[in-house]
């Protein structure tokens, strides 16, 4: 399952995405040389045109509604943009995790090291990054092990397995779930001069 945020980056990336393929269409079929056997409900532009005329925009801020909608719309977007992008600078901030014993909690970066620690210990894993992801209840642990070039998977995941057991059993009352990525080691190769 996707992480939520990756999914709300996504939706919003297909959004401006949708938003500039159409206008991009727009501009294509307006300034072509069929875009006379248009429909007459298609807006076109001549090359000299505003995509709203100014007879038009001077009745419509004549409108008690205009103004205030235009500014309240334009507060909206610019603070949820705003809050979007803090979400995003936020994501290298290590949270505390709150452990079963009341007043107690561990950061997040200390429970990493200690898994890569105790990974690479392993025999046969030449080097293992740890990534803890947490929300309220719930923890979610990615490690990528990296295996010497004649160790295979098999041969070490009931260690691993064994590991994350651990993790868990520690941090009982949180959903903790843990996602194991195995990459081999190529062999060095000798360089010819």
């Amino acid at each position: 399952m996707p992480h939520p945020r990756m999914v709300i980056n996504r939706a919003v990336l297909a959004v401006v995405g949708l938003v500039f393929l159409a206008g991009g269409v727009w501009l294509a079929v307006t300034h072509a040389s069929w875009a006379p056997r248009l429909p007459g409900w298609w807006p076109t532009t001549g090359p000299h045109s505003a995509l709203i005329d100014a007879k038009e925009l001077a009745a419509v801020r004549t409108q008690g509604w205009w103004t205030p909608t235009i500014t309240a719309g334009s507060i909206t977007a610019t603070v949820l943009l705003a809050l979007w992008c803090a979400r995003q600078l936020r994501s290298g901030f290590r949270p505390l995790m709150a452990l079963p014993t009341p007043g107690t909690a561990l950061r997040t970066r200390a429970l990493e090291d200690a898994m890569t620690r105790q990974a690479v210990a392993i025999d046969g894993v030449a080097r293992c990054r740890t990534r803890v992801l947490t929300r309220p209840g719930h923890l979610r642990v990615r490690l990528h092990i990296w295996l010497q070039p004649t160790v295979a998977p098999a041969d070490v995941l009931p260690a691993v397995t064994a590991l994350t057991d651990h993790t868990e059993t520690a941090l009982a009352p949180s959903d903790v779930r843990t996602l194991v990525r195995f990459s081999t080691r190529s062999h060095p190769r000798p360089h010819l001069r």
